[in-house]
């Protein structure tokens, strides 16, 4: 509860304490609403998640965040998705902030070993068009770039990132729904041993965004040299289905994103998503 309850507070300040107050009145009345029997909770970062079990037998997973409207586009790319390289949805209480989602059995975890079925399952999501989508686009996410005044990250790396951007975003070959967090953590051993992917962001847009992720994942605060030095082989992966220079120039993005976005909740500079930029940044040239 502890990593949980500082990213709460940090992203949801005054509203994310009250959140985490009403939680154990919270979890008992939607487990009542859905008819579902709380198991043993996960490893939890931003959300509270538990396993299942519903009346009739079926597991599942129960899911609960602040109710500010940012779990609807993963209840929306759930439906999208429909079972088709994630997880399916079987409930959603927007209101309150509440999914119930299909529990991925066994749930074992993708490793680095496991990296090529990473960019597999990212190309069967992306089979998706964007049209007609009820989902953000990602040029929403251009104010992590603009809210940016000073800090730890230079300002020539926040300039490139948004210039890279926005020419990204409109040099699109194609706009597909996207998982928009598609890392080893949230991508599971499931239904007739499928990799599954579980807590997508939602997002419509250029889909080599979703490869920016893999290139900083797993556990992105460790900074050894070796897992920075994996940085060359991913980008080969994944220019199985992206060119080259934009899996090179999305990573770029995302790495001086991911990092603003710590900055901007932490106010320190702590990740791997920098120092992947920063390997990135002679090839773009």
């Amino acid at each position: 509860m502890k990593t949980l309850t500082r990213n709460v507070v940090e992203n949801w300040g005054a509203d994310g304490e009250r959140w985490l107050s009403g939680l154990p009145a919270l979890v008992d009345e939607v487990a009542a609403e859905w008819d579902v029997r709380v198991l043993e909770t996960y490893p939890m970062t931003f959300h509270w998640v538990a396993a299942a079990v519903r009346a009739d037998g079926t597991p599942a997973v129960l899911k609960l965040g602040v109710p500010d409207g940012h779990l609807d586009a993963e209840a929306e790319a759930l439906r999208i998705f429909d079972g088709q390289g994630a997880v399916r949805l079987l409930a959603e209480n927007a209101a309150k902030g509440a999914l119930l989602v299909e529990r991925a059995d066994p749930g074992t975890t993708l490793t680095v070993a496991d990296e090529a079925a990473l960019v597999e399952v990212g190309h069967r999501l992306h089979r998706v068009p964007a049209e007609n989508r009820h989902l953000p686009h990602l040029r929403t996410l251009r104010g992590g770039f603009e809210r940016y005044r000073e800090g730890p990250i230079p300002r020539r790396m926040v300039d490139r990132a948004a210039e890279l951007f926005d020419d990204l975003c409109a040099g699109a070959p194609r706009e597909t729904v996207l998982h928009g967090d598609l890392h080893h953590g949230n991508v599971l051993r499931g239904r007739d041993g499928e990799w599954l992917a579980i807590d997508p962001h939602g997002w419509v847009g250029d889909p080599g965004y979703d490869g920016g992720a893999m290139l900083y994942n797993p556990d992105p605060e460790r900074r050894e040299p070796e897992l920075l030095a994996l940085v060359p082989r991913r980008i080969d992966m994944l220019t199985a289905y992206e060119e080259r220079e934009r899996v090179i120039a999305w990573g770029y993005v995302m790495g001086v994103l991911a990092e603003l976005w710590t900055v901007e909740a932490s106010g320190q500079a702590r990740s791997r998503a920098l120092d992947v930029a920063r390997r990135l940044e002679p090839l773009l040239d």
